[in-house]
């Protein structure tokens, strides 16, 4: 059993994530934020299993965010992988932003 919680979020951090779109007085059971917990957990390996065998595929090791919207659209999740990707290039832009400005300030 305890192989099987190592590979599932943080039951806390599913809860807080839950009540974040539930109204304020609105209560969550132990076995909601368990089986969203496992539910999420399954659909990140779904995810990353696929983008990890096209990585094999192509002899490389490491899976990056273009791998992980890859599998999204190879999935059949289009709308989430649309999203993602329009999330990757921003914060790629942001991290630019932020090396430069850190290159610009440095004594």
């Amino acid at each position: 059993m305890g192989d099987e919680h190592d590979k599932l979020l943080p039951v806390a951090n599913v809860g807080r994530i839950m009540k974040r779109v539930l109204p304020p007085t609105a209560k969550l059971s132990k076995e909601a934020k368990e089986t969203i917990q496992e539910c999420a957990s399954e659909f990140i390996s779904f995810v990353t299993g696929e983008a990890s065998d096209k990585c094999q595929k192509e002899n490389r090791k490491t899976v990056n965010g273009d791998d992980i919207c890859w599998a999204l659209g190879s999935l059949g999740f289009d709308d989430y992988s649309q999203a993602i990707v329009r999330y990757l290039h921003k914060h790629r832009e942001f991290e630019r932003d932020r090396a430069s400005a850190a290159a610009h300030f440095k004594p």
